[in-house]
């Protein structure tokens, strides 16, 4: 046996299950695909410009001390201080509507105020979820037949649209599922962008990133990049080696994925059985990022982050288009804040839904013409809402579903990946484990509590017996 755990992928949650393993004496190996850590919370270069991928913001912000929030729990279990992720509160962010907005901050009484200010006869019933959200314990991993969130909603609010404005932030920041969410996964987003709220590190994700990683190492962790797998080796029900695309064969005790549950059992030799048994998910987005000659507030921008839809329902689903301009998600990363000027430029980033199928069947010509129209076609949606600020892009980037497979494995370019979670993060061999987006804790910090969830799960109680 090569190692104790063999970890597939270097996300957060991948990285942060390897840190924890590390933490323990055991021979841990992180095998990454690309030559880039971060997974779909990677980050890339362009013309000397360091851009975040996934992250628009950290969700679940607690201040120094709260050591029972989320993010509170993997500082504890990480061994990592407060101070160590260098976290920047959101100014403020808001959800617009045609004929609503609501303005949220890092103070959920802020948010309950504007519930009641845009939509007093509905406010009793809010309380009324929020106290179920409260008792509701989104944690259990034993929960096999999670509830739909939209009943829940439904028998507490008559209006259609606040339904709507509540489900808009959380299912662009973690929902699988079309027109729904799992009603665990709908409390998990909730907490974290409601309740707790939203923060960016000074630095981006690439800092996150190298503390994470640094860490790990440290610890003795082994890292290799540019290692994909090409098997996952089993006898018995159980893995014995993982083998590289250069056919190098490491022996393996366990086996942490952080790939996807169908793009792991995909790779099991041989054949894993019941693994056709999920879905595989199919939502997915188009971003781009504009460079700006100055702040994004001298232009009219003055919120952290807005979820948006331009029409008066919201409807979250794969768009029969190559993207669906009608809502989406528009960041300002430089309003949080940080204790410095983020510097002389500006940025923003636009997400809109996107339909893979559509942008997978485009020709190479047509891929890069189709790019430049449809991020066109958003920005017009978008200024019948905002100022046009095309006049101060500096340099503009965009990526498509297209790109979010070829740089993260995910099946149909799916951010969230399979409609279905698997909580206890098992499969139908032995010791293989999974972690990250198909387990089903939602969001930055939820992800790298996967991580951390699965690692004290299936490995270290084991070990330790606690």
């Amino acid at each position: 046996m090569d190692y104790d755990v063999i970890i597939i992928g270097s996300g957060l949650s991948g990285l942060a299950a390897g840190i924890r393993l590390a933490q323990f004496d055991t021979r841990v190996l992180i095998v990454e695909r690309h030559t880039v850590i971060g997974g779909l919370n990677s980050y890339y270069v362009r013309k000397n410009r360091v851009f975040d991928v996934g992250l628009h913001a950290m969700t679940n912000f607690s201040k120094k001390g709260d050591r029972s929030s989320p993010l509170g729990k993997l500082l504890k279990q990480l061994r990592f201080r407060h101070e160590d992720f260098r976290l920047c509160q959101q100014h403020r962010s808001e959800i617009r509507f045609p004929d609503h907005s609501l303005a949220f901050s890092n103070e959920f009484g802020f948010f309950v105020e504007e519930v009641a200010r845009q939509f007093p006869s509905q406010i009793d019933g809010f309380r009324r979820l929020v106290k179920i959200i409260e008792e509701f314990d989104e944690l259990n991993l034993n929960d096999a037949n999670p509830l739909p969130s939209r009943p829940v909603l439904e028998s507490c609010l008559s209006d259609p649209v606040l339904i709507d404005m509540l489900f808009c932030p959380l299912m662009f920041y973690g929902s699988a599922r079309e027109r729904e969410m799992d009603f665990y996964q709908f409390v998990i987003m909730f907490k974290s962008i409601f309740m707790q709220g939203l923060a960016k590190p000074e630095g981006g994700m690439k800092y996150i990133l190298d503390l994470m990683r640094e860490r790990y190492t440290q610890l003795g962790g082994e890292l290799r990049l540019g290692a994909e797998v090409q098997s996952i080796e089993t006898a018995g029900g159980e893995v014995k080696a993982v083998t590289l695309a250069d056919g190098e064969r490491l022996g393996a005790g366990k086996v942490i994925s952080s790939m996807g549950y169908l793009e792991t059992v995909s790779r099991v030799a041989p054949p894993c059985p019941g693994q056709g048994e999920l879905e595989p998910g199919q939502l997915s987005f188009m971003e781009s990022l504009f460079v700006l000659k100055g702040p994004p507030r001298d232009l009219g921008y003055d919120k952290s982050i807005v979820f948006f839809s331009t029409r008066p329902r919201f409807n979250y689903r794969v768009p029969d288009e190559l993207i669906d301009p009608s809502s989406g998600v528009l960041c300002c990363p430089d309003n949080f804040e940080y204790p410095h000027s983020p510097g002389e430029e500006g940025m923003l980033r636009l997400t809109s839904l996107a339909n893979f199928r559509l942008w997978d069947g485009l020709k190479r010509s047509d891929y890069v013409q189709a790019k430049k129209e449809q991020r066109a076609r958003a920005l017009e949606t978008l200024f019948t809402f905002f100022p046009d600020f095309r006049d101060s892009v500096l340099f503009l980037d965009s990526f498509t579903p297209k790109t979010i497979k070829k740089y993260t494995g995910h099946l149909n370019g799916a951010v969230y990946g399979a409609p279905k979670k698997i909580k206890s993060g098992t499969t139908p061999i032995k010791n293989l484990y999974i972690c990250g987006t198909d387990q089903g804790f939602l969001g930055i910090v939820g992800a790298t509590l996967s991580g951390i969830t699965i690692a004290n799960l299936h490995v270290l109680k084991e070990r330790t017996g606690s």
